[in-house]
């Protein structure tokens, strides 16, 4: 999409993710006032045949980071998170339906899947996890205009406690 950034923010732990992405808007705004240009968190503010904007997260804990246990973790969790597939979405940000079209390195909104090094995938696992039998996951459904407390309660809450 023409004029598309991209920063990340962390690593974080827990709710510090919040406030950390809420900060780095309000300065993003500030910054983007003084050059007269318009900040949009819309997940896909101009249509077109392009990428629209989302909000990955990655995920891990001492389950996924266990050195080789941790890939048997992610595994278990990606279940979890398939079976609460339509209570994240519901969750994942206003408009996302313009985005997870499965086109454009994104999932149907309407299907969850996960795997390894596939930016087209619901949760995107990396490449050296299956490897090194331990790591992180990429959300990729949140939307850009996220809530990141609400995305954190989910992943915590599906994978964690049911």
């Amino acid at each position: 999409m023409p004029a598309q950034w991209e920063y990340q923010v962390g690593p974080c732990t827990g709710t510090k993710m919040g406030d950390d992405l809420w900060m780095s808007r309000y300065i993003l705004y500030r910054i983007c006032e003084m050059y007269n240009v318009t900040v949009s968190f819309d997940p896909k503010p101009v249509p077109g045949d392009w990428n629209g904007a989302g909000g990955h997260t990655n995920f891990s804990n001492t389950l996924t980071r266990a050195p080789g246990t941790g890939w048997d973790a992610i595994k278990e969790q990606c279940e979890k998170l398939g079976k609460r597939h339509a209570v994240h979405i519901a969750e994942y940000g206003e408009g996302n339906e313009r985005r997870l079209t499965g086109r454009h390195e994104t999932s149907s909104m309407n299907d969850f899947s996960w795997g390894v090094a596939n930016r087209g995938c619901s949760i995107r696992v990396g490449r050296m996890v299956p490897v090194e039998k331990c790591g992180y996951y990429e959300d990729r459904r949140p939307a850009s205009n996220l809530d990141p407390y609400v995305v954190c309660r989910l992943l915590v809450e599906t994978t964690l406690l049911m």
